[in-house]
């Protein structure tokens, strides 16, 4: 299906893309699955090729394109794989707090190592007793002269063990009324006095994406990392919400997309009863519901992405978004999963890696739950 927000230079740039992918991360997919780890080696050549923050001004590192090039970026690390999210995280989560809220000495200190893929980010919302519910988190930053002194916890960080620079949101105010408006966000660098990293966590699926704690005792951050304004750190995440639940409902449409080809081609070659499996009525309903929800889905999110790359306020399609296409996919994983028979529950077949790694897209980026009640609030409900 051609994509109405993408031209010949996206596609050109796709193929490029696809031709390094087939080289550096597909024949390593697996060894990085069960390392646990996507080398350092694998974000520099990114970067070098100009794979990372494409949308970034040129005299920072980046291209200066438009969005419809991480798109396909985004489109096709899923095609690899989920666990290569943190990649999609650092490029269009995390940098563009630093392109719209950083000063100029900031961006001109992190971007182009960023884009070089010599520096990997990380954003730090979530803690061990605070997920959705943003304003009560507990992590503190305290401006003692010339540094904030941190102190707290966070936990389920996406490139929590690799990152060098982390976006951490803490409480500068913690007596502030309403609560969200005592919240700042500042950029901890590796290394900081103070800072240390916990245990890397063993999740269900995204085996080869790092994700770990991160423990701030008196960790003494420069003032001069303060990203935006002070207390208004709320407001800055809920301004960069947006693109990062369309980044999840992109990559669960991919998913949906891969799950459902592998799917047809295993049903084709699988006979069962003397005829192949795809000969079946079952089958072939299941296929035709899978293809049409997929189709569907296709068309909702390709005309939201050409509305968000033209900075329109897209905030109640997002949510629908992020909620309809991750809830679409676990559907189909299952679906594809049951199809395979019990070759889909072996880990040799890549079904069986999609069915793990697509449950936590209705978690991350705020819960599907948290999407509903943004669309009923937005709905004046």
């Amino acid at each position: 299906m051609k994509h109405p927000y993408l031209t010949e230079d996206h596609e050109i740039f796709r193929k490029s893309l696809r031709k390094f992918l087939d080289k550096e991360a597909y024949p390593f997919y697996e060894q990085w699955e069960e390392n646990r780890l996507i080398p350092r080696s694998f974000w520099t050549k990114m970067g070098e090729q100009g794979f990372l923050c494409p949308d970034l001004e040129e005299k920072y590192g980046g291209s200066g394109v438009d969005w419809g090039f991480s798109v396909v970026i985004n489109e096709e690390l899923e095609r690899v794989g989920s666990g290569l999210v943190g990649l999609g995280l650092h490029s269009d989560i995390v940098i563009p707090y630093i392109t719209a809220f950083g000063t100029e000495e900031q961006k001109k200190r992190w971007l182009p190592r960023c884009a070089l893929g010599e520096l990997i980010t990380a954003i730090a919302m979530t803690e061990p007793g605070t997920g959705s519910d943003l304003a009560n988190i507990k992590t503190t930053a305290k401006l003692d002269g010339s540094h904030y002194l941190v102190n707290g916890q966070k936990t389920f960080i996406t490139n929590g063990i690799q990152s060098d620079l982390i976006l951490v949101a803490c409480k500068t105010d913690p007596n502030a009324k309403p609560k969200h408006k005592g919240i700042s966000l500042l950029m901890v660098e590796r290394g900081t006095p103070g800072f240390s990293r916990g245990r890397k966590l063993n999740k269900v699926g995204l085996h080869c994406q790092d994700t770990a704690e991160l423990i701030f005792e008196d960790c003494k951050v420069p003032k001069e990392n303060l990203i935006g304004e002070e207390g208004k750190g709320f407001l800055h995440m809920m301004d960069k919400l947006q693109q990062e639940r369309l980044v999840v409902a992109i990559q669960a449409q991919k998913a949906a997309e891969v799950m459902l080809k592998l799917t047809i081609d295993y049903v084709k070659s699988r006979e069962a009863f003397g005829k192949s499996i795809s000969q079946f009525q079952n089958t072939q309903f299941k296929i035709a519901e899978m293809a049409a929800d997929i189709e569907m889905g296709r068309a909702f999110l390709d005309q939201l992405i050409a509305e968000h790359i033209e900075s329109k306020n897209v905030v109640t399609k997002v949510s629908m978004a992020k909620w309809k296409l991750t809830e679409n996919a676990k559907k189909i994983a299952s679906e594809c999963m049951q199809l395979h028979g019990g070759y889909g529950y072996m880990e040799e077949y890549e079904i069986a890696r999609r069915f793990r790694d697509i449950q936590v897209s209705s978690i991350y980026a705020g819960t599907n739950e948290i999407m509903k009640t943004i669309i009923a609030k937005k709905l004046g409900l």
